[in-house]
Parts: structure tokens; sequence; C-alpha cells
């Protein structure tokens, strides 16, 4: 049972209006349960889709450090959801990167998961990441206003 008090759920995406352009993420992260413990939007300037979800997974590693520490985040188990196919099967091995844009990122990613437990990444139906997904275009809307005024 102790296990399951450690795990964590996290729903990430990243998206982008233009592909490249203007590109915002959204974070979730839950308790074993589902219950949402925080929220997390952030525009990431012009990116394209895939820089854009790989994005959302680096500051969702971010900022479960920040929120748990370092040490707890080294007990943890993550399961990393997220409907981008492409990002969950490079972060999970099953994908070789053919996308040159995307080492850098996949390094940040690969060096942030040595300060954690298991982590696992998992495809999920967009339909099942509507919160992560409306975080995301939260933060592309906000960019928008903004350039629009």
């Amino acid at each position: 049972m102790k296990a399951e008090r450690n795990k964590i759920i996290v729903y990430t995406d990243g998206g982008s209006r233009g592909n490249p352009g203007p590109a915002g993420v959204g974070v979730v992260i839950a308790d074993a349960k589902e219950n949402v413990v925080k929220e997390y939007s952030k525009d990431i300037g012009a990116r394209t889709n895939n820089e854009a979800e790989y994005e959302a997974v680096i500051l969702a590693l971010q900022k479960i450090k920040q929120l748990f520490g370092k040490e707890k985040a080294k007990s943890m188990e993550i399961e990393m959801r997220m409907d981008s196919q492409l990002v969950a099967r490079q972060l999970g091995g099953k994908y070789k990167i053919m996308e040159e844009k995307l080492f850098p990122l996949f390094i940040k990613i690969w060096n942030l998961r040595m300060e954690f437990g298991k982590i696992s990444f998992i495809e999920i139906p967009r339909e099942k990441n509507k919160e992560a997904d409306r975080l995301a275009n939260e933060a592309m809307d906000v960019k928008q206003t903004k350039s629009m005024f």
C-alpha cells in the first residue's frame, strides 16, 4: 500500500498554432486516486507541436521536484500520460528520434529522469487528456491576446 501513496499521475499536453507557431503547455499533477494536486499552464514562445509536447514533460518534471522535494521525488513512481504517441514512444524507447530539434529536449528529460524513481510514459486518447489540453490552449490564448493589443 505504501507504493500507492508514492505514485502520482501526470497529464501533459503541448500545442502549437501554426506548427511552428505560438505554443503552450499544460500539466495536471494528480495523486494515485486521480485527485488533482496542482495544474500548470505556460506560454513557451514559438515551437512545433512535438517540441511543445516535450516541453510539457520537462515542465512537469521540474514542477514535481518543486512540489514534493528532491528526496521524495527519488522514491516516487510517476505515470506520465500524454496524447502524443510519438513523444510517449520516443521517451519510452520504442521510437528513434528523427527530428534534430527534439534531441536537446530528449536529453534534458533524460537528465531530469535521474532525479526521480520510476517514470513511465503512457499514450492516452486525446479525450482522456482534456484538462492538460485546456491548460495548453489557455497558455496559447494568453499569448495571442497579448499580441493583439
